[in-house]
């Protein structure tokens, strides 16, 4: 079981097997707002479709494949953050994140980030973590460099989505370049 303390507030924890209705509930009062960003959305039709990811995902962390976590806000889930395609020889993994649409903008993606990253590098000993994303996925890109991911290359064409090809814009970060922004106190 993996937890990650954000805030008084905010928890990155290990999903359960009873978190499935929960997690379908949030996926599904923001279906609308996810679906442009993750395929995965639409195929997440009832309850026991997030079940069957939860048991996925739990076998993917045991075997050390990936890790996916949920974002739960005074105790409610309200998004999810992962790392997938693990390669244990390179220590690099792909991250992926989502947040409800009700609490979008307000940086709570961001501070999980900040911490799960860190969590990558630092205990989990990762050398890279990469993050892709469509090229209209402007609040993706803005996250991505506030936390100081490089644009490392546009993949044309090659991710089927919304109907049709689209390109992939992959940042990379390096545990070299990693620092954690400290707070100004002086505010």
């Amino acid at each position: 079981m993996v937890s990650i303390l954000i805030d008084n507030d905010t928890l990155l924890r290990s999903y359960e097997l009873e978190d499935a209705n929960n997690l379908f509930s949030a996926v599904d009062k923001s279906r609308q707002h996810l679906r442009h960003w993750l395929n995965w959305v639409d195929k997440t039709t009832k309850p026991e479709h997030t079940l069957q990811f939860l048991q996925q995902a739990m076998q993917q962390q045991h075997s050390q494949e990936g890790l996916a976590l949920g974002i739960f806000y005074k105790r409610k889930i309200i998004g999810g953050i992962g790392m997938h395609h693990w390669d244990h020889t390179i220590k690099k993994a792909q991250l992926g994140y989502w947040i409800s649409k009700e609490y979008e903008g307000k940086g709570i993606i961001h501070e999980c980030l900040l911490r799960f990253i860190d969590f990558l590098f630092n205990k989990v000993g990762l050398n890279k973590v990469e993050v892709h994303f469509i090229p209209e996925n402007t609040r993706s890109s803005k996250v991505a460099e506030s936390l100081g991911f490089k644009i490392e290359g546009i993949i044309r064409q090659s991710h089927y989505h919304n109907g049709g090809l689209e390109d992939i814009i992959i940042a990379g970060l390096l545990k070299t370049e990693w620092k954690i922004p400290t707070p100004d106190r002086s505010v």
